[in-house]
C-alpha cells in the first residue's frame, strides 16, 4: 500500500498527522509567502514520513534578478533545513517568466540552479495551475524543462487540481508525465473548486469539487507513489479514509 498523508500546519506536524490518520506529512518551514529563513518545528516530527514544501513565492525561472537571486538562496536554505529534518524531499513550484520573455530563459535559469546547488535530498518540481508563461503548467513546457535539466537527478510532484485547472486531462496523465520525466515521486491529491483549464489554484476536498473522483483515484493508482492531500483541513481525515478504502 502506498503511504497517504496530508499537508498540515507546522506548529506540531506529528499531532496533526495523528488527528487525520496520516502516515505522511507535508508542511512549510515558515511563511509560505515570505522570504524569511526556514524555521524548524518546535516539536519533534516522529513516526511519519516528512515532505517539506518550499515557499510559494520562490521563482528561480524568472529573468528578474531581484526575484531570482533571493529565490535561489531561499530554495537552498529550505533544502538544507529539510535534509536536516530527515525529509524525503523538498517540493517547489516550477515558476514562470514574464509574458514577453522567451520561456527558454526560464528553463536555462532552472538548469543553473542545479549546476550551482548541492542536493542532499531530492528536489521535486511541481506542476502548476496557472500562468500563461509558466514553466510547468502544460506538459509541453514540462518536457522542455526536463530537456534543460538533462543529467540532473530531479524529481516530479504531480498535483491533480493543478493539472485539471491547468488544462491537462487526468485520463492517462501519469503515463504522459512519466514519458517526459521518467518518474513521479509524490502525488498531491486534490479536487478542484474550479472548472477545467480555469488556471485557478483552489483546492477542494475529494468529491466536493469539479473533478471526477474516479479520475483522481486512477491517477493515484497509476502513480503508485506516496500521496499527500492538500485539501481543506476539516475534511482531510475523510479524504485520507476515502483514499485508503478505494485504493
Amino acid at each position: 500500500m502506498v503511504r497517504i498523508g496530508a499537508h498540515v500546519d507546522q506548529d506540531d506536524p506529528a499531532a496533526h498527522a495523528e488527528e487525520v490518520g496520516a502516515e505522511v506529512v507535508q508542511f512549510f518551514l515558515g511563511d509560505p509567502q515570505g522570504y524569511d529563513k526556514p524555521v524548524l518545528p518546535a516539536k519533534p516530527v516522529q513516526g511519519v514520513d516528512i515532505y517539506i514544501h518550499a515557499p510559494y513565492l520562490i521563482n528561480v525561472a524568472t529573468t528578474n534578478n531581484r526575484i531570482r537571486i533571493p529565490s535561489r538562496k531561499l530554495l537552498e536554505q529550505h533544502l538544507k533545513a529539510a535534509a536536516g529534518l530527515g525529509a524525503k524531499a523538498l517540493i517547489v513550484h516550477g515558476g514562470h517568466v514574464n509574458k514577453s520573455d522567451d520561456p527558454q530563459k526560464g528553463f536555462d535559469n532552472w538548469r543553473k540552479v542545479f549546476e550551482r546547488m548541492e542536493c542532499p535530498i531530492p528536489v521535486l518540481i511541481e506542476n502548476t495551475a496557472g500562468g500563461g508563461n509558466a514553466m510547468a503548467r502544460k506538459l509541453e513546457r514540462i518536457a522542455r524543462l526536463w530537456d534543460a535539466l538533462d543529467g540532473f537527478d530531479v524529481g516530479f510532484c504531480l498535483d491533480t487540481c493543478h493539472a485539471h485547472a491547468g488544462g491537462e486531462e487526468l485520463v492517462d496523465l501519469v503515463d504522459r508525465v512519466k514519458a517526459i520525466t521518467g518518474r513521479i515521486d509524490l502525488v498531491h491529491c486534490n479536487d478542484s473548486r474550479d472548472e477545467f483549464d480555469s488556471g485557478a489554484d483552489r483546492h477542494a476536498n475529494l468529491g466536493q469539487g469539479r473533478i471526477d473522483s474516479e479520475l483522481i483515484l486512477a491517477v493515484c493508482r497509476a502513480a503508485d507513489t506516496p500521496i499527500v492531500v492538500e485539501t481543506p483541513a476539516a475534511g482531510q481525515a475523510d479524504d485520507i479514509a476515502f483514499l485508503r478504502k478505494n485504493l
